[in-house]
């Protein structure tokens, strides 16, 4: 225990305190009318969607953990699912293989017994970046094979 430079002492072991600050959570981005059409069909999303509500309910590193598990498995989910045609893009799934990041980066952090407040923010935030480009896909369709044709 000497070699160890303000780490782990037997007092830190197992501590469940809040580490993280949840009243700092941005909200959940809205998603407009037109991509929440589609996204209801979307059974992955919809199942990813409902593990992110329960983050949000985390109090505890015990439940930021629980949380974070449920989420990177459901991402899994979703990246091997099916997307709806529109939403089969790249812009989608690049921002998708960053939440990914985001999600392992919170359970490092938590694993560590770091704060992970800056990470959890992070992520939320690039979780909002991901379902804004819903927004930005359903509003901005433009026929690509008429505009290749013209030309």
């Amino acid at each position: 225990m000497g070699c160890k430079k303000n780490g782990d002492s037997p007092l830190d072991i197992g501590n469940d305190e809040l580490v993280f600050n949840y009243q700092k959570m941005p909200k959940k981005l809205t998603i407009n009318p037109k991509a929440t059409v589609i996204v209801e069909e979307w059974v992955e999303f919809k199942n990813l969607s409902s593990s992110f509500d329960v983050l949000y309910k985390a109090r505890n590193n015990e439940d930021l953990i629980l949380a974070i598990d449920d989420l990177i498995e459901k991402e899994k989910l979703l990246e091997k699912g099916k997307y709806p045609e529109v939403f089969d893009k790249f812009q989608i799934k690049s921002r998708q293989r960053v939440l990914k990041t985001y999600m392992l980066k919170v359970k490092a952090d938590v694993l560590d017994n770091r704060d992970a407040t800056q990470t959890t923010i992070e992520m939320l935030e690039t979780y909002n970046a991901f379902r804004k480009q819903f927004n930005v896909l359903v509003n901005s369709q433009l026929d690509t094979k008429l505009i290749l044709n013209e030309g």
